[in-house]
């Protein structure tokens, strides 16, 4: 089922809350910030393991924060760099509308269609309970899944748009999974950035 208009939309689910606003940046804005990402991020392929499984990640992923703290996922532990000046002017312009200062930010670049992310929660320990999860999208658009873990009517489709803003809080990390599907189409590059707070 697909969500939302083109407007900021404000959508209360069972266990979930999301916000999403399309034009958090302007096409120039977003324009500008997805080639001085791209460009200055020293961007890894890291190895994870799930399922006993290990192999190379379908993305390439970079950690910034204001701590030291790392920060794990799949058997992965990520050291951060600390925050560049277009980050944190993105940080700051984000976190005046989550109402929340975060710490950590986790970025992904998928390079086209074959890069995903399969289903997960951002439901790790590091994130304390209910957790305020902000993802920023750049570039391509991309096809955001997610589904409730037992109410399986509750599944939704939302497509992320070049320079949009999607809030996730409330129960969400704990009753809902989401994901970035492969697609075979040709696709240009995407970069998202999704900021947390550790504690």
């Amino acid at each position: 089922m697909d969500l939302f208009s083109q407007e900021k939309q404000h959508l209360i689910l069972p266990n979930a809350e999301l916000l999403y606003l399309p034009n958090f940046f302007s096409k120039q804005q977003s324009d500008n910030y997805f080639e001085t990402i791209n460009t200055q991020t020293l961007w890894r392929n890291n190895d994870i393991t799930v399922f006993g499984k290990t192999y190379k990640e379908p993305r390439l992923t970079a950690l910034f924060g204001d701590t030291n703290k790392p920060y794990g996922y799949s058997n992965l532990v990520l050291y951060p760099n600390p925050f560049t000046p277009s980050l944190k002017i993105i940080k700051e312009r984000v976190e005046k509308i989550a109402d929340i200062e975060f710490n950590t930010l986790l970025i992904n670049l998928y390079r086209d269609g074959s890069d995903s992310n399969g289903w997960h929660a951002d439901n790790e320990k590091e994130l304390g309970n209910n957790p305020v999860i902000a993802s920023v999208s750049f570039g391509e658009i991309r096809p955001f899944h997610f589904k409730h873990r037992t109410l399986k009517d509750q599944r939704y489709k939302l497509n992320l748009e070049h320079g949009s803003l999607l809030l996730m809080k409330g129960e969400m990390q704990h009753y809902w999974l989401h994901q970035i599907a492969k697609t075979k189409k040709e696709i240009k590059p995407r970069i998202n950035l999704t900021f947390r707070k550790l504690i």
